[in-house]
């Protein structure tokens, strides 16, 4: 494992850290995590380097505290560091925030969270963290011990990213959605600098999109990627163009599955600053102008829009979308669309009522999205 700096911290983050966000599930239910598999993958990550360990209060619909919690123990927490994330949409007071932070604690089986984030700010949220003086409150978590350092994940533009840093003295880290599609992106490359000229360790959420990234090329980016003299994989690439970054001091991976762990913790032990070539950086750049020119939608999977009030599945929707853009609007890709998704909860099916928009991070139109997703796929609309 290869190890960074962390903002002006004396501490060696390593390259890889764990998100746990995407654990193995059963039966296809986001909130039943398939526990031991889930287990024995953190403490591979962590017998293999990983030292920093990320979930939230809602991820897996609050599973993912509590079998975070139980792969740490057996000597497990203290080879980590721990982060996790106030829910601040849900908190209305310093009573709430005390009541969620204790019930996270007690989740985890910790008595202190390493790195406690504010999760998702916005300029929405940002206001109303200011109006609850919720740095009042994390000052007295960090004295009590309850919070080690308070840091914030990010979703909006560069500019509500800069009043965010510049008007709080108090941040250690922040987290950020980062990746060779997306450099331009909400923080994007910019904010990335500015975070880290402030002194601020920077975590990069979604450097593969999600997965988006890591999709079997089209033979048009698969020509590309083969006129590289280092072959690596699309997830690779994805992960080693973050990696070459000098302001990053962590990559975040949500991994599913035994094999991505083991893929990823291999190639963070090739990961460093500068290992890309000018000509690697070409070929991003070109496979980047590519990527842009399809009709993907900007969709990580992370199902904060679900459950959709008329049983729309959004997040599986606009993969198989995706899908059938990266196959070249393949007829058999499209067919995998009606095949998978049952006619109750298609694109089609979509009310409009925008509950999904004002949940998803990355702010896409969704309703605008379904409505496309319908008239391509279903045939909704066509003459």
């Amino acid at each position: 494992m290869k190890y960074r700096t962390f903002g002006k911290l004396d501490w060696k983050p390593s390259a890889l850290g764990f998100g746990a966000m995407r654990l193995p599930i059963l039966d296809g239910d986001s909130g039943k995590i398939n526990k031991a598999e889930a287990i024995r993958m953190i403490r591979y990550a962590v017998d293999h380097g990983v030292n920093y360990v990320d979930t939230a209060y809602g991820y897996h619909r609050g599973n993912s505290e509590v079998v975070v919690g139980e792969a740490l123990e057996d000597g497990y927490r203290e080879r980590v560091k721990l982060a996790t994330k106030m829910p601040v949409w849900m908190v209305n007071s310093h009573a709430d925030m005390d009541r969620v932070l204790n019930e996270q604690l007690g989740r985890l089986k910790t008595d202190r969270i390493d790195f406690y984030l504010l999760h998702g700010l916005n300029k929405e949220r940002w206001s109303r963290v200011q109006s609850l003086n919720v740095f009042n409150w994390a000052e007295k978590a960090i004295a009590d011990g309850r919070i080690g350092h308070l840091g914030f994940s990010f979703h909006d533009n560069f500019e509500v990213f800069k009043e965010i840093i510049d008007s709080y003295t108090g941040w250690t880290f922040c987290q950020i959605h980062y990746n060779y599609r997306d450099a331009s992106f909400q923080a994007g490359t910019k904010g990335l600098r500015y975070a880290a000229s402030r002194g601020l360790g920077v975590v990069i959420m979604e450097p593969i999109g999600g997965g988006m990234l890591a999709a079997s090329p089209t033979p048009e980016i698969q020509a590309i990627w083969d006129e590289a003299e280092v072959k690596r994989t699309p997830a690779e690439w994805a992960l080693q163009w973050v990696w070459n970054q000098p302001e990053v001091s962590i990559v975040l991976s949500g991994m599913s599955t035994m094999q991505q762990v083991v893929e990823n913790v291999d190639s963070a032990s090739r990961s460093g600053i500068g290992v890309l070539t000018e000509m690697e950086l070409r070929l991003i750049e070109r496979v980047q102008e590519k990527h842009l020119q399809y009709g993907c939608v900007g969709c990580t999977g992370c199902r904060y829009c679900v459950p959709c009030p008329e049983g729309v599945a959004i997040p599986e929707i606009f993969a198989l979308y995706n899908e059938y853009w990266l196959k070249g609007r393949d007829n058999v890709a499209a067919a995998q669309y009606i095949e998978k998704v049952p006619p109750e909860s298609r694109a089609s099916k979509c009310a409009k009522c925008g509950q999904c928009e004002t949940l998803c991070p990355q702010q896409l139109p969704i309703r605008d999205l379904l409505a496309k997703v319908a008239g391509m796929l279903e045939g909704v609309g066509r003459r």
